[in-house]
């Protein structure tokens, strides 16, 4: 298949950006951590059970207690080596360990002297195969499209790991440098699907706009309602990264929220600016208000879905506290006044003011940027343009 002007540049541009993002990542995670625990001749390494010397189950079924089993080393300082082990019985860590399970082992080793334990069991081949199972069924379904929503899926999640958090670990402002992921990653994921148009521009404009949005009703309600990044259920471990480093632990909640509520917000300014293009290609004489109010019947339909998207994201991550709330019994207003809920609330209450403004922005954009413009050639790669002409 011939590669087209269009698909080649496309193609060096995202790897000029991959290659600058990848530049940055390296240059950031060169950075030596503060020690904040001592973890000298500790690692965590790969076995298989080979035999279950202790079991741990009772009569009537359940486990007390721990295993003691023994465990083939397949990597780290004891590889190759039988080494007997034991698995607590515990839902957090430990595992039900089977003869030819494959466990990640705890150990501690000082000299010839090792002490073990099993840590959990073996996950990282099903997270793998999951990931990758998502990723063909995205671009079987997508064709290029599902492809490079894909490619901007893996560098939304680099970017977070390898830049937002040694920034953030180097004391930058969590809630702005959320903000320049956000900016960064929305326009390379909307570049990667729709291409260097008006309409990964619109969409881009519609992205930035709703986060931003999203951010600012956050810090209204956190103003108003007393609740702040440091009411969040782990602020004591936090503290500590505080006192030693430098971080900015109260922004991180409001940064938080920027980041899980950019996937919503760019699906529905994509989406706005797709259709207010096609609109556009049908009836290339509709004027600038018709046009916005086309948008606006196409933004409304999406926002009685998309309205829910946030709020039903972070309720269904607070079902387990709800539970608790709801069998203990407690007064409304002990509920009502809890941080854990006035941060669910606000959560998902200013993601979905993001998700919802997104929508006239939008159509805003895209009536200012469409309406006059020659259209018929937006979103047409050059080789099919010189094709046309020369026919």
């Amino acid at each position: 298949m011939k590669l087209t002007k269009a698909a080649i540049r496309r193609a060096a541009i995202g790897l000029v950006i991959a290659a600058v993002c990848a530049l940055l990542a390296f240059h950031l995670n060169g950075i030596e951590k503060t020690q904040l625990i001592s973890r000298a001749g500790q690692s965590f390494e790969k076995g298989v059970v080979m035999q279950i010397v202790q079991d741990n189950i009772q009569e009537d079924g359940t486990r007390v207690g721990e295993q003691t089993v023994v465990v083939r080393m397949t990597t780290g300082s004891q590889k190759g080596r039988d080494i007997t082990v034991t698995s607590s019985a515990g839902y957090l860590f430990g595992a039900v360990c089977t003869e030819g399970m494959r466990v990640i082992v705890m150990q501690s080793v000082a000299g010839d002297s090792v002490a073990a334990s099993v840590y959990a069991p073996d996950r990282g081949l099903a997270l793998l195969v999951f990931a990758a199972l998502y990723l063909a069924v995205l671009c079987l379904v997508g064709g290029k499209k599902g492809a490079r929503g894909a490619v901007g899926l893996v560098f939304t999640f680099g970017s977070i790991l390898y830049i937002y958090l040694p920034l953030v670990y180097l004391g930058a402002s969590p809630f702005w440098t959320a903000v320049g992921i956000c900016v960064v990653t929305a326009f390379v994921t909307l570049y990667f699907i729709g291409g260097l148009t008006k309409k990964t521009l619109i969409a881009s404009l519609g992205t930035v706009a709703g986060v931003v949005i999203a951010g600012a009703a956050a810090a209204i309600f956190s103003a108003v309602s007393g609740i702040t990044g440091w009411n969040v259920s782990d602020i004591e471990s936090l503290l500590t990264l505080w006192e030693t480093n430098g971080i900015q632990v109260g922004e991180l909640l409001f940064s938080g929220l920027l980041i899980s509520s950019l996937g919503a917000v760019m699906d529905v300014a994509m989406s706005v600016s797709s259709a207010m293009q096609e609109i556009c290609r049908q009836n290339p004489d509709i004027s600038r208000r018709e046009l916005m109010r086309a948008g606006m019947r196409v933004g409304r339909d999406m926002m009685g879905t998309d309205a829910n998207t946030l709020i039903l994201a972070f309720a269904g991550g607070s079902i387990s506290m709800l539970l608790l709330d709801y069998a203990y019994d407690l007064p409304l207003l002990q509920v009502v006044n809890s941080n854990n809920i006035g941060i669910a609330v606000m959560q998902g209450l200013s993601g979905s003011f993001g998700v919802v403004l997104c929508v006239p922005l939008t159509v805003f954009a895209a009536a200012a940027i469409y309406a006059g413009a020659p259209r018929a050639e937006d979103n047409v790669s050059a080789a099919a343009r010189q094709e046309k002409e020369s026919a």
